[in-house]
């Protein structure tokens, strides 16, 4: 991948990231709520949680020479 298709890869996972960042913070308004009470709602958590982690190691396998880009 060259530096141009890594910078653009790199800018939609952070956009990516971000939108996950919004989706984990509705979900802890909802189930916090709920009194924590939602099943569904811890579920959905931890898949959005999962998602947000493998984007961020993706992130972090771009930067392979420790400098961003």
């Amino acid at each position: 991948m060259d530096d141009e298709e890594k910078g653009k890869h790199f800018l939609k996972l952070i956009d990516d990231q971000n939108n996950i960042q919004w989706q984990i913070v509705a979900k802890l308004t909802s189930l916090i709520s709920s009194d924590w009470n939602s099943e569904e709602l811890k579920t959905e958590l931890k898949k959005i949680v999962e998602n947000h982690s493998e984007i961020t190691k993706e992130l972090n396998s771009l930067d392979d020479k420790g400098s961003i880009l």
